[in-house]
């Protein structure tokens, strides 16, 4: 077979004899599975928050309690606060989530920079004083996750629903 007859074959290079084109093949294909069979919209917001969090270096740290999941109901208690815990390695991070904000606590404590991450390119910087401790006026709406810095290490927590 000759380099002309497989650029032909493979879809490489301009349409052959026939005037077939690979390439105008695969455009008309993608535009009908997009009207035939769409991606649902969630998924790709899932997937561009999960891009969202592209950090090589960084740690996943694990939902280790959710207060909704985990802790007894107190009978008569209205409006109480979502308490989380994460844990990556030897870090822990508890946070409070209120419909006025968040606060928490970084421990073994250490000052770090934490980004409150509530989609694709919307981050709320907050930053831990010496005590790990933080807080953040802006309560998160949505789907969110934390991403923490301290010194040298990054460590991202998993998306939750507020």
């Amino acid at each position: 077979m000759n380099d002309d007859m497989h650029d032909d074959v493979t879809g490489e290079g301009s349409p052959g004899d026939d005037g077939f084109d690979i390439e105008l093949l695969e455009e008309e294909l993608r535009q009908a599975a997009s009207i035939l069979d769409p991606v649902p919209a969630q998924l790709c917001q899932l997937a561009v928050e999960a891009f969202a969090l592209h950090d090589l270096d960084a740690r996943i740290a694990e939902l280790t309690f959710d207060s909704v999941e985990d802790a007894i109901p107190v009978r008569g208690a209205t409006d109480v606060p979502r308490m989380l815990t994460f844990r990556a390695g030897e870090v822990t991070v508890d946070v409070e989530v209120t419909a006025q904000g968040l606060m928490g606590q970084v421990l073994p404590p250490q000052q770090a920079r934490i980004e409150v991450l509530g989609g694709p390119q919307t981050a709320t910087p907050v930053e831990a004083d010496d005590m790990g401790r933080f807080a953040s006026d802006a309560p998160p709406s949505g789907p969110f996750a934390l991403r923490l810095r301290t010194g040298g290490e990054v460590v991202v927590t998993e998306w939750l629903r507020a």
